[in-house]
């Protein structure tokens, strides 16, 4: 009965074996080249083609924010809020008011 057993699994190991080696032997002949070149072009088109997707929507969104902005006039407010407020700002102005005079 055990030899029976193991009887068994060598030949599945064996079966196994054989039809891994089959596969990878096959991926070496000029159909499996270009079958797996294939696939893999194909996976890197679609990857770039979703990555350029992705940038496009991301574009989109914040051309979107901008001109939300604009019409609110946030943005320019916020820009220039730091320059009015610095101290040089307010120097050089004195400065050129004091040279007018």
């Amino acid at each position: 009965m055990r030899r029976l057993l193991w009887l068994g699994v060598g030949l599945a190991v064996g079966a196994l074996v054989v039809r891994k080696a089959t596969r990878a032997a096959q991926a070496y002949t000029p159909a499996g080249m270009a079958t797996s070149v294939t696939q893999s072009v194909g996976g890197l088109v679609e990857s770039l083609r979703s990555f350029v997707e992705d940038v496009r929507d991301g574009m989109a969104e914040r051309e979107q924010e901008i001109q939300r902005a604009f019409a609110e006039g946030v943005l320019y407010e916020d820009r220039f809020a730091e320059v009015r407020e610095a101290p040089e700002f307010g120097a050089d102005q004195r400065l050129r008011e004091e040279g007018t005079r």
